[in-house]
């Protein structure tokens, strides 16, 4: 079905900086609203930051001024830049796919880490 390939997490110190990528087929990306939500063990995902076909976004409060959503039609691909990264940034980001006709599709999960 419907693939998502997430890339870009990994370890850093608070500070550093992450950008994760995640790319969907060509044939729904266009017409689809992206999201970025992360989950931490014990806790429940929480949307993240979000983008809608037309580009326009929309983020959680504990990121704004430091996250930046984007996307790149032409590579099917959209961006999450994290820049001044904090430890309770640390969680397993995944990104979500839906489409104009309302279904949900997820991608594998990419492990963010930050501390000392």
């Amino acid at each position: 079905q419907v693939q998502l390939v997430e890339s870009g997490g990994g370890s850093v110190q608070p500070g550093g900086s992450l950008r994760l990528s995640c790319t969907a087929p060509r044939i729904i990306f266009s017409i689809s609203s992206v999201g970025w939500y992360r989950q931490s063990p014990g806790k429940q995902r929480e949307l993240v930051a979000g983008i809608t076909s037309s580009g326009s976004t929309n983020y959680a409060d504990t990121v704004k001024g430091r996250f930046t959503i984007s996307r790149d039609n032409a590579k099917n691909t959209v961006y999450l830049q994290m820049n001044s990264l904090k430890p309770e940034d640390t969680a397993v980001y995944y990104c979500k796919i839906r489409p104009g006709w309302g279904d949900d599709y997820w991608g594998q999960g990419t492990q963010v880490s930050v501390s000392s």
